[in-house]
């Protein structure tokens, strides 16, 4: 439920709380990408139970690719402005950190500040890649388990989540991976997620081998062969991401009303597959601001 859409409903848990216990039920926890307000609110509205903020995807939003080319100031802002549209608990994506573990440190606090209610840290260096893109790197082990510990250290809220990503399937091979998540466990790490299996045994051996709570990234497309959300929870899994797909369908929805208009001079032939302008008020909660601003008005 959006966040102004009934605030005498609106609970009083943290984010970072109810995602535990969501995390806690044994049922799988599936968190389509979202990459400003209006996704986020769209994906809340479904009746998803969190919110994956796709660091890739904002980066798209703003028209360049998955290159750490934005600031994690920018970063965070956006990320503050989907967690107050959505009560859902925000899932983001924190790359490497922005840099070594100070940097790290300072972009904990800030999208602990954000509000977002978990980040995955990466082993990527810095500036890090898309995990399916090639020609990636990886800093040393005992670099990103400090890292890891530099950020649960800056964390104040003993309820966020800390999720560890490797990318070193595609560069070290499959069991460097999973010692490498292991190590990250190790080093105070809430969640893994070993990014880019190729194969469902390689995803099956993953739930096997490690511990705790796991995280998986699942988009059409990808490296990664896609799996119902049923056979990933009766693995092993706990969370499902889906960073870009309705970024996708997005683009797409957005080429077709431009041809429209380029060879009609309108966008009427795309009625029936644009919300009217009736339903897009009511996604932004429209009434409900205006209902607010009349509460306050002298």
């Amino acid at each position: 439920m959006p966040k102004e859409a009934d605030e005498a409903d609106r609970g009083t848990m943290r984010a970072t709380t109810t995602l535990r216990q969501l995390l806690g039920k044994g049922e799988i926890v599936v968190a389509p990408g979202a990459y400003d307000g209006l996704s986020a609110r769209l994906v809340a509205q479904a009746g998803f139970p969190a919110v994956y903020a796709s660091g890739g995807a904002v980066a798209r939003s703003t028209g360049v690719p998955d290159l750490d080319l934005l600031s994690m100031t920018a970063i965070a802002d956006r990320f503050a402005s989907m967690v107050d549209v959505v009560d859902a608990p925000i899932i983001a994506d924190a790359d490497t950190g922005y840099g070594n573990a100070l940097n790290a440190q300072a972009s904990a606090r800030a999208f602990e500040r954000a509000g977002v209610a978990a980040f995955h840290l990466e082993d990527q260096t810095f500036p890090k890649r898309c995990g399916h893109y090639d020609n990636k790197s990886l800093v040393p082990v005992a670099e990103m388990v400090s890292k890891l510990k530099a950020v649960r250290d800056a964390l104040h809220d003993p309820d966020f989540v800390l999720i560890a990503r490797t990318d070193a399937i595609a560069i070290e091979g499959f069991s460097a991976a999973i010692d490498r998540a292991a190590a990250y466990l190790a080093a105070g790490a809430d969640v893994i997620f070993v990014e880019a299996p190729t194969s469902e045994a390689e995803i099956a051996d993953i739930a096997k081998r490690l511990p705790g709570w796991k995280l998986i990234n699942m988009f059409e497309g990808g490296k990664t062969p896609l799996l119902p959300a049923s056979r990933l929870q009766a693995l092993g899994f706990q969370i499902e991401i889906i960073p870009s797909d309705t970024q996708r369908a997005a683009i797409k929805a957005m080429q077709r009303v431009l041809a429209a208009i380029a060879r009609d001079g309108s966008s009427a032939s795309m009625r029936a597959d644009m919300a009217s302008f009736a339903e897009r008020e009511t996604i932004v909660g429209t009434a409900t601001y205006l209902a607010r601003d009349k509460k306050y008005a002298s």
